[in-house]
């Protein structure tokens, strides 16, 4: 049964409890020494550029340009998580519930240094003061740890997307800025992605065996053995088997 849109809230606050902020040690003075760079680069990209709070669980920081470019209340969006979730299409917003507890998810997963490695674009459409929906993409990455290593700021850069088609639903990717592999996250059903044989040489791979062993337990040939290994890397987008079973790991497919 698809979940509801408070049983999808409550997951999120969950997750977000599992980070342990100390507000004494966090220095707003980052912050305000990103914002004058990140008003010149909205005004420069005609952007819309945003702060969201992990500790405060807000946006701390909207560029001016978010009211003239997407028809948004900016005395609204900064401080009420609510606002923008409003305007989103009712149909879209499960959908962006859901790629933001991947993302979140996939980020708590990694150490500190390699929280800026991967940004989560997404499409959706977007409800203007005129009562018409227009579709927006928007990218979300890890601007600043706090000093425990949580993911304490996330920046948000909102545009127009050249696809208008209002009639789509939204749809998210993870992009891993360091090799420039994109994967549909959250997967359409990440439980068909693999196969039952194909988890479980995914399985041994991960425990170490080489395809020789991995043969040999299951009674099957070499050659079957690295077709599937073929197979693996091509449905996870993966280079290797190391990123196809962090992949997969995350994904909770093995």
């Amino acid at each position: 049964m698809d979940k509801t849109i408070e049983q999808l809230q409550r997951e999120n606050e969950k997750l977000l409890d599992k980070q342990h902020f100390v507000e004494e040690a966090l220095d707003y003075k980052v912050l305000m020494n990103h914002i004058p760079f990140l008003k010149s680069i909205s005004e420069l990209s005609n952007s819309a550029i945003m702060i969201f709070d992990l500790f405060r669980r807000e946006h701390v920081y909207v560029s001016e340009n978010i009211s003239r470019l997407f028809d948004l209340d900016i005395t609204k969006t900064i401080g009420n998580p609510g606002y923008l979730n409003e305007r989103i299409h009712p149909d879209d917003l499960p959908g962006m519930y859901e790629a933001g507890l991947y993302f979140l998810s996939y980020a708590f997963s990694l150490t500190p240094e390699h929280h800026k490695d991967f940004k989560l674009v997404s499409e959706y459409r977007m409800l203007s003061n005129n009562d018409r929906y227009i579709r927006i993409i928007e990218q979300q990455i890890c601007l600043e740890d706090d000093c425990f290593g949580n993911v304490w700021l996330a920046l948000g850069i909102m545009d127009i997307s050249p696809d208008q088609s209002v009639d789509a639903l939204s749809r998210s990717r993870l992009i891993d800025t360091t090799n420039g592999n994109v994967y549909l996250f959250p997967p359409p059903d990440k439980e068909a992605m693999l196969t039952t044989r194909e988890r479980e040489i995914l399985q041994l791979i991960a425990r170490g065996l080489i395809s020789k062993q991995i043969a040999d337990k299951l009674y099957i040939s070499v050659n079957t053995v690295n077709t599937h290994r073929q197979r693996i890397l091509e449905k996870l987008q993966a280079e290797n088997s190391v990123e196809a079973i962090k992949y997969a790991e995350r994904l909770g497919l093995i």
